[in-house]
């Protein structure tokens, strides 16, 4: 009995993704049309008078942080991550984080939300990512409420919904003041 073939080193090297599992990809500008439809989708009309959109007006986002998550080669969701600064200290704003609904509860929109905050604080030009959402949706995966009314938005926003991820655990009580321009340096 003569033993079954090893399997080439281009077979092995990358594993291919599980069926029905997310994968994450940076976006392209093929992904344009499918991201605007999602937040369509996702946020309706009512989206841009949110105070988020009006953030993402006055500082653009950082397109080598926009993420796809794709299902089986298929998109389903993104996020993108805006540069901004409070009170003097750089981070990222995070979001819009959509998932089309035929997609939900697979996993995409919390893959995206650690994958896109993991490679900007790798950069390590911000020391947070900050965004508006769910408690029982981001904290479990390592948000942390802000103190309300420390962070001053060009706009109204509910102060609970203000959750912070950072190294220093003090950050997300003690950072304050209004949202600006990431500060080059």
């Amino acid at each position: 009995m003569t033993p079954a073939p090893l399997p080439s080193a281009a077979a092995t090297a990358v594993p291919a993704p599980l069926v029905g599992v997310p994968t994450v990809r940076p976006a392209t500008p093929a992904d344009d049309a499918f991201i605007g439809e999602l937040q369509a989708i996702a946020f309706g009309p009512g989206r841009f008078a949110r105070t988020a959109f009006r953030i993402r007006e006055r500082f653009p986002i950082d397109t080598s942080l926009s993420l796809v998550a794709e299902v089986d080669g298929v998109a389903c969701g993104s996020v993108w991550m805006t540069p901004i600064s409070i009170g003097g200290i750089n981070g990222y704003m995070l979001g819009p984080l959509a998932t089309h609904p035929n997609f939900r509860k697979l996993g995409a929109g919390k893959l995206l939300a650690r994958e896109v905050s993991k490679r900007a604080l790798a950069r390590g030009e911000g020391k947070f990512v900050m965004l508006v959402g769910d408690r029982d949706y981001y904290c479990p995966l390592g948000w942390e409420p802000t103190t309300p009314g420390n962070i001053a938005f060009p706009g109204p926003v509910d102060p609970t919904r203000v959750l912070l991820l950072a190294d220093d655990k003090t950050l997300a009580a003690t950072l304050s003041g209004k949202i600006g321009a990431f500060q080059q340096g």
